[in-house]
């Protein structure tokens, strides 16, 4: 079988994530993957510890849904959410912005750093915001980028 491209490894990762397919992430993640939380100061490492997070989090984990994958090749993909991204950048590093649907209802942006080794995933960064409301003294110099 031959070496998938950087580009297929996060789009499989994407699939992987957003489907809760812990067989596939596993495969996909390097030996000494880590994800680093920067907000909470956190960082996990390896599959395992993951998946024991996972299987323990309060009310089941968040639905992902990416929304923008940035990357290597500068063209048109489909991603995991089966709606066309964009694809841009270079090599072994990637940024994927979405949001998480948790089991309660609240919604938070979810932007990701992908750093891949060997053909795998291997580091992670990811940053979680809930959305807010505009300030309103602001409002005559923005415009709105909220889908209706």
């Amino acid at each position: 079988m031959p070496q998938r491209s950087n580009e297929e490894v996060v789009n499989a990762y994407l699939q992987s994530l957003s489907h809760n397919d812990e067989h596939a992430m596993g495969a996909l993640r390097h030996p000494d993957w880590a994800v680093d939380y920067p907000q909470s100061g956190e960082r996990i490492r390896g599959h395992a510890n993951d998946r024991a997070i996972a299987d323990n989090y309060p009310g089941g984990v968040p639905e992902i849904s990416p929304q923008d994958v940035i990357g290597s090749e500068d063209r048109w993909v489909v991603s995991p959410s089966f709606t066309y991204e964009r694809i841009v950048g270079s090599g072994d590093t990637w940024f994927v912005h979405g949001k998480a649907v948790y089991p309660g209802g609240s919604i938070w942006y979810v932007a990701s750093i992908y750093h891949l080794r060997d053909g795998l995933i291997h580091h992670e960064i990811t940053y979680w915001a809930q959305p807010f409301e505009p300030p309103a003294w602001r409002a005559q110099w923005v415009e709105s980028i909220r889908p209706d």
